[in-house]
């Protein structure tokens, strides 16, 4: 946005420039047309002398004139061609800054949608992360269950001892190894014994 701002304020800077370049320009053309004008004038002013007077002084003040119109239509060429110039090159400086204007705004939308993008997967991210920790707290709760009905079943059997404290899960292992070691060696003196 402050880029934005920056490029609009040169092209409003360079779009007065245009404008009093192009209100110069129109001053020295209606310079331009004064001196025709009064060339004009002298020419009537003329045209009321004997013919004599007329070409005297017609040939000594069109000599004046003529030189000082063709300095003043030497000058004022040269200030065109200038002001021409200065406004070809002001024009090409604002389309530029149009252009990139044009290139900040599109790459301000871009900038917008990708985070508009960013923001809807973080959404998504977090309702899933919620839907997981939900999910993982209940196999917790299913885990912690079956653990201790596990631990009921081994620690209340016929000459097992229940636990005073906190029972970690090697030595629930070791309890239940205890326990089918135990039928299988029941098992096998049945067996000896014939017993079915």
């Amino acid at each position: 946005t402050g880029a934005i701002s920056s490029l609009q304020r040169q092209l409003e800077i360079r779009e007065s420039q245009l404008r009093r370049t192009k209100s110069e320009k129109e001053m020295l053309q209606k310079k331009l047309r004064e001196r025709e004008n009064q060339l004009r004038a002298i020419s009537t002013e003329f045209c009321s002398l004997t013919e004599e007077q007329k070409h005297e002084k017609m040939t000594v003040t069109i000599e004046k004139e003529n030189c000082s119109l063709r300095q003043v239509i030497t000058e004022q060429e040269s200030k065109l061609a200038e002001q021409n110039k200065l406004i070809s090159e002001l024009q090409g400086t604002v389309s530029q800054l149009q252009a990139e204007v044009l290139a900040s705004r599109y790459h301000i939308h871009k900038q917008q949608r990708a985070q508009e993008v960013i923001q809807s997967q973080a959404e998504t991210l977090q309702h899933r992360e919620l839907q997981t920790r939900v999910a993982l707290e209940c196999i917790t709760s299913r885990f912690e269950r079956y653990r201790s009905k596990i631990i009921q079943a081994t620690f209340s059997t016929a000459g097992s001892k229940p636990p005073q404290a906190e029972v970690t899960d090697e030595e629930v292992l070791e309890a239940m190894q205890k326990i089918i070691n135990e039928r299988m060696e029941y098992h096998q003196m049945l067996k000896q014994k014939g017993v079915k």
